[in-house]
């Protein structure tokens, strides 16, 4: 049996499976403590089953905690970053554009050398050992403890960015570091950032995974540990460790993952309501839609793979500003009260109206409306229908803009609603063709994550004068196979999910940017793949 967490902002879900069998699930508020609150809720869920840890082969956690860091500005780490491009490469230095705020964060300590390559892997300029040596040495006097390295082409040969890894950790074992081949796409600048913030978030990931790894201990769980990434797949603990960057969009996509398996659709809109906010996305093909645009994260552009999420800040927590001398309008003006973006968040159980709390929030609302029952509604203050009829208003239009911001073709579409706000969703919507509400729904983000595959991706840019199409395609396609395997997919289940090709008119040679994704099973109980293959697989391959 399979067990899943999702770790939210408001609630920790576990629930756990045996194959896509739900067999028992439990809801509780986060806790301060992560390793605490998950160590609760999979307590929980183990009771409710009735059976104990080692019956459970693995667990696959979702965690928003990264996320949360860097749009807080919070647990990151100082970072040195090595720029191999000079000197064509230093017109924009590193970090150009990003809030003032989060370049506080990560320092001032910037070396540009010399390297890089063209998009055919001719060098730019010569790799220039002495001076990486020299950097390198720098930051060990100045105590920076983690380090993010990014060349020109990277992704189309990655060498000078190995060679430089290699350098560093010769002069300091201890430091973390992170190049840009290993998780970015080919666009410079945003891949340059994402390996900036994946090293400034190198320290937390340790401690948070650790945390999710005492809180298995505690309870006497000696089994696999996985983490769902951005694009609805698996990677090890350890890979999570060292690229936390890949899983800050793993919540919704852990929803829409979960609500594949609930309805059997494999193409809908997917809309989950938590506690703060309301995510939307487009399933295709059974997964999430990746974003086709650098996604913005904590106010700093990036190109790493992210699902096309649309957030909304209504959720059952959602503060509702409206003076209370105003719940007796009937009807109610819809410019005398506003709705969030802020929420009670955890805090809804002492905060809300129906708790005994002093918060009118989103949630009192669908109660007073009759959508749905829980805390003690004889808490609630008079309320007129104007009223709940404006406000109820509010959130069908923010939901129904929603749809509109995401879909991308015309016509209606079916809407699946998950998480434990949904009862915010009303039974119809414009542009909905229809709303399926299906059982376990509160915790399809556990769901999700508990049946989570394990998925790799190949980037690389094609010269078809050189490489006949069909050739290089299915060169990449074994490629992508390949990395699932040493991921720890099972051989016999891996497949080709998607492949993407762009020609590249501003290059010669008839040029193509191809991406192949591939997925598949997890082995449990058998191989899974090693951290070393897994690493040296994630380096893109040379130009075709």
């Amino acid at each position: 049996m399979r067990l899943g967490v999702d770790v939210g902002g408001t609630n920790t879900d576990a629930v756990l499976m045996d194959g896509t069998e739900v067999v028992a699930w439990a809801k509780r508020p986060t806790s301060s403590s992560v390793s605490r609150g998950v160590a609760a809720t999979i307590n929980a869920v183990l009771e409710k089953a009735g059976i104990e840890g080692r019956e459970v082969s693995c667990v696959m956690i979702g965690t928003t905690q990264f996320a949360n860091a860097l749009v807080q500005r919070r647990g990151l780490q100082e970072v040195g970053v090595i720029r191999l491009a000079s000197p064509s490469g230093e017109a924009l230095p590193p970090m150009t554009g990003w809030p003032a705020d989060i370049c506080r964060c990560m320092g001032e300590t910037v070396f540009l050398l010399p390297g890089g390559y063209e998009f055919d892997g001719r060098e730019i300029s010569a790799f220039d050992e002495k001076r990486v040596r020299d950097a390198a040495r720098a930051l060990k006097r100045r105590g920076v403890r983690a380090a993010a390295i990014t060349s020109v082409f990277g992704p189309v040969n990655p060498a000078m960015e190995k060679r430089a890894a290699a350098i560093i950790r010769n002069e300091d074992d201890g430091i973390a570091i992170t190049t840009s081949s290993a998780i970015g796409r080919i666009g410079f600048l945003e891949r340059e950032n994402t390996a900036i913030l994946n090293a400034a978030l190198s320290q937390l990931a340790g401690e948070v995974i650790a945390s999710f790894q005492a809180a298995l201990r505690n309870l006497g769980m000696t089994v696999p540990l996985y983490v769902s990434q951005n694009d609805g797949t698996l990677i090890s603990a350890a890979q999570a460790t060292r690229y936390p960057v890949m899983t800050i969009g793993s919540g919704p996509t852990n929803s829409m993952r979960g609500a594949v398996l609930l309805t059997g659709l494999s193409d809908a809109i997917v809309m989950d309501v938590g506690g703060t906010t309301t995510d939307i996305g487009a399933l295709a093909n059974g997964f999430p839609r990746e974003s086709s645009i650098a996604e913005d994260i904590g106010g700093v552009g990036t190109n790493f793979r992210m699902p096309d999420i649309h957030s909304i800040g209504l959720g059952g927590g959602t503060r509702i500003h409206l003076d209370r001398a105003a719940l007796n309008s009937d009807p109610l003006d819809d410019e005398a009260f506003e709705v969030g973006p802020d929420s009670v968040g955890f805090d809804i159980t002492t905060e809300a109206l129906v708790f005994g709390g002093s918060t009118l929030t989103a949630s009192d609302i669908a109660i007073a409306a009759g959508c749905t029952g829980f805390g003690n509604p004889e808490l609630l203050p008079p309320i007129t229908a104007g009223v709940i009829r404006a406000v109820m208003t509010r959130f069908r239009h923010m939901l129904e803009d929603g749809i509109d911001r995401i879909k991308t073709t015309p016509g209606s579409a079916p809407i699946i609603a998950v998480g434990g706000g949904n009862f915010l969703i009303p039974e119809s919507l414009k542009g909905a063709a229809s709303v399926i509400r299906p059982e376990h729904a509160a915790v399809a983000n556990a769901i999700g994550a508990a049946i989570a595959q394990v998925g790799a991706q190949v980037e690389q840019i094609v010269t078809y004068e050189t490489t006949p199409r069909a050739e290089a395609l299915e060169a990449l396609r074994k490629e992508a196979c390949a990395r699932v395997v040493a991921a720890g997919g099972e051989a016999s289940s891996v497949r080709v999910a998607d492949i993407e090709e762009v020609f590249l008119s501003y290059l010669p040679g008839r040029a193509a940017q191809i991406r192949v994704k591939a997925i598949g099973d997890l082995a449990i109980g058998g191989e899974r793949g090693n951290v070393a293959a897994y690493d040296d697989m994630t380096k893109a391959h040379h130009v075709a």
